[in-house]
């Protein structure tokens, strides 16, 4: 992947200005690689956890040349996704958070009935508790972050493909 191609697919230049910072760091012997221990001391510094077995998992997915050491290019790749993805969670969350004024943890009817007459939405009272009862997976009576984050990232829309879902 050239420099600077990662800008394009959601990093900004800060963070590929960090990764590259922190891959500097931990590549001591400036040879242009790290090896397993130094790429998770890099992945802690850029405050990412990953477990053991996701890191080698993420090794084997980049290491193109199968040196089992990673090359700048395979870093930048393999973060540009790992971060892209937390990025993606965080800010699922902040609009969570916007649903759910009350703190409870889960967006309630009165919380979806809010922010549709927030947003000039005319739904009745039976439409907005089916969209609860679909999206409440736990039946606990109301839409939890891992509920409202499986909807948002949900690619289809078809009845089949939300029954495999789980």
């Amino acid at each position: 992947m050239p420099k600077g191609k990662a800008g394009k697919k959601g990093l900004a230049p800060e963070q590929i200005e960090e990764l590259k910072e922190a891959f500097n760091l931990f590549d001591a012997d400036s040879s242009g690689a790290i090896d397993y221990k130094e790429l998770r001391a890099a992945i802690k510094a850029l405050g990412i956890e990953v477990k053991k077995e996701e890191l080698k998992k993420m090794i084997t997915d980049v290491d193109a040349d199968g040196s089992g050491t990673i090359e700048y290019p395979e870093f930048e790749t393999m973060m540009t996704a790992k971060m892209g993805a937390n990025d993606t969670r965080e800010e699922l969350l902040k609009v969570f958070k916007m649903f759910d004024d009350d703190n409870t943890g889960k967006i309630s009817f009165q919380n979806l009935r809010r922010v549709a007459k927030e947003l000039g939405e005319n739904l009745t009272d039976e439409e907005l508790q089916s969209m609860l009862d679909h999206a409440d997976r736990g039946g606990n009576g109301g839409c939890t972050m891992d509920d409202f984050y499986r909807i948002m990232k949900k690619k289809t829309d078809t009845a089949l493909d939300d029954l495999l879902d789980d």
